[in-house]
């Protein structure tokens, strides 16, 4: 098994589930005491928050960068960045190291192929909603018709992840609140809805809701792992 290499704290909410997700998949893989080989640097998301409301996306990507390098020289073989928006300077990752590095957007779009989904919702920050770092990945790739959800649907989205869900706050309204952007999209053709923040499917889990979701965590771990064991 090679080592994957996480780059977590955005939020840390998330990244624990990066790691509960990445033994669960081994064990299931493997079977008897097996557990993830893995390695994490984390960031403080403040600073990451920060920077992102500054627009200051170079000075993140450079963060980035150092902690690629820092997995690189620990023994990682494969890097993970562990949050949606964030990969928008994942070029800055790309260009920083020859490790083979996974992509959130290429992992959602493989376990939306395997789904013969074609048209989809995506929910997520304003940034991973509305700039198209993401969405061009889906399209281009995947040949996906994307959604997002009407502006004040998309504020509501990012106010609950930023106010929040980084900061470990999952309460019923904001889940009803969600839920209904979800159904509304759904309404909209949407055969599925990606959880387009690595937070949103510990608020809705996929059991809650009656459409089919796509829990962007989930797949980009066991996509990582499948590689790492294959």
């Amino acid at each position: 098994m090679k080592t994957i290499g996480l780059i977590g704290g955005m939020s840390w909410e998330s990244s624990k589930m990066y790691y509960q997700y990445a033994n669960e998949y081994v064990k299931e893989r493997l079977g008897g005491s097996h557990s993830c080989r893995c390695i994490m640097v984390s960031v403080d998301f403040a600073e990451i928050e920060r920077y992102t409301f500054l627009g200051d996306w170079d000075k993140i990507g450079e963060m980035m960068a150092n902690c690629t390098q820092q997995l690189e020289a620990a023994g990682a073989d494969i890097i993970l960045l562990c949050t949606n928006t964030i990969h928008l300077v994942s070029h800055y990752i790309e260009k920083s190291t020859s490790l083979p590095f996974l992509h959130i957007a290429k992992a959602t779009g493989i376990a939306i192929q395997e789904r013969d989904i074609k048209k989809v919702g995506l929910i997520g920050t304003k940034f991973t909603m509305e700039k198209d770092f993401y969405t061009t990945i889906l399209k281009q790739d995947f040949g996906l018709e994307v959604i997002t959800p009407s502006l004040t649907d998309r504020q509501d989205i990012h106010d609950v992840i930023y106010d929040e869900l980084v900061k470990g706050q999952f309460t019923d309204t904001s889940k009803g609140k969600c839920i209904d952007i979800m159904q509304n999209l759904n309404s909209d053709g949407a055969e599925g809805i990606i959880m387009g923040c690595t937070e949103l499917p510990i608020l809705v889990p996929a059991d809650d809701v009656k459409m089919a979701t796509i829990d962007t965590t989930k797949v980009h771990i066991q996509q990582a792992i499948d590689w790492a064991i294959g």
